[in-house]
């Protein structure tokens, strides 16, 4: 589950052109944070989640799912 949710937010940011610094800055965090969710270390609270998924205009559950493809939700 770790990675699954590290993996697709780094999808996330690497598709929207954003930097874990810049990703950080926008969830109040460090970027220390981004990089143990993304390397699955840790798992981002709910408070989080919640920010991302607003953020990336995404549904909570995508972030969970190993199938998530953020690509083709953009068509």
């Amino acid at each position: 589950m770790n990675e699954t949710i590290g993996r697709n937010i780094k999808i996330l940011r690497e598709a929207n052109n954003m930097s874990q610094q810049e990703l950080a800055e926008k969830l109040f965090i460090t970027r220390q944070s981004v990089s143990k969710w993304e390397s699955g270390m840790v798992v981002p609270d709910i408070e989080k989640l919640q920010m991302i998924s607003k953020l990336f205009k995404i549904k909570i559950d995508d972030l969970m799912n190993d199938n998530f493809n953020y690509h083709k939700k953009l068509q």
